[in-house]
């Protein structure tokens, strides 16, 4: 795997792979990377000649200071992860190369981004599309891929594409959980022995079939701060905060 800086190398080396007729397969990351990632980057592998990764902490996506201050690094565990998955590229830009406007430029979505995460995230889905806009442009990818779990995220990324005539396909892919039923998330590890024995509560209320009053009430008394639970699309989406950790996660009605 080579491991890539300089974002003038990385659109080199994939214009020349695009010329020489190679796929690419593009998952988009900001570390951390647990099970979900890597079944993300085995769906690449197997559907394209070549398969490339990002690594970026994108500042633009966090509403939050202290969410970006406290989110999870495990670099050496990230590179040995995605070597063994057989991963060909990972970009590693630092934000003056990937801002070098310093965010004068973004891309806004003004209906769909405003509801569920966008209502209490302001500026959220800015930073989430404008970065992977950047990304599609600069690999022109085949292939991208996305995980469920964040639902709003991948339908915000997929009509984006389409909107602005992308060539990159964007692929869904399902949602992976722990055996205990709580979804994969980069958060977990933000979570104490204590807190990550009481998360996969918040999965199993959701998925219980109670009204959504129900489930807030139940999710309170179980020391969850609820951000939002809501019925759309057959789905019910769902957000709480644990600790430090602001987790989320929707179930099929």
């Amino acid at each position: 795997m080579k491991i890539i800086k300089s974002i003038e190398e990385w659109r080199y080396i994939f214009k020349k792979h695009k010329t020489n007729g190679k796929t690419v397969g593009l998952v988009p990351t900001m570390g951390a990377l647990h099970g979900a990632h890597i079944s993300l980057v085995g769906h690449s592998v197997k559907d394209n000649d070549l398969t490339a990764v990002s690594i970026f902490v994108n500042p633009t996506q966090f509403n939050n200071p202290d969410d970006l201050t406290n989110y999870p690094e495990t670099w050496e565990s990230d590179v040995a992860k995605l070597e063994a998955a057989g991963v060909d590229y990972l970009l590693y830009p630092a934000y003056e190369d990937m801002y070098r406007d310093n965010y004068r430029y973004k891309l806004i979505e003004t209906e769909y981004s405003g509801d569920l995460c966008g209502t209490a995230r302001p500026g959220h889905f800015d930073g989430v599309l404008t970065v992977v806009m950047k990304l599609l442009n600069m690999t022109k990818a085949t292939k991208a891929y996305f995980g469920e779990k964040d639902w709003q995220q991948f339908q915000l990324i997929k009509d984006m594409a389409e909107t602005f005539f992308i060539d990159t396909e964007i692929i869904p892919c399902p949602l992976i959980r722990e055996k205990s039923g709580l979804a994969m998330s980069s958060r977990n590890k933000m979570l104490t022995t204590e807190e990550l024995e009481r998360a996969p509560l918040f999965n199993k209320t959701i998925s219980s079939g109670k009204t959504i009053a129900e489930m807030k009430e139940e999710l309170t008394s179980l020391g969850f701060k609820v951000d939002y639970l809501k019925k759309k699309e057959g789905r019910i989406f769902g957000a709480v905060f644990l600790g430090k950790a602001r987790l989320i996660d929707n179930v099929k009605i």
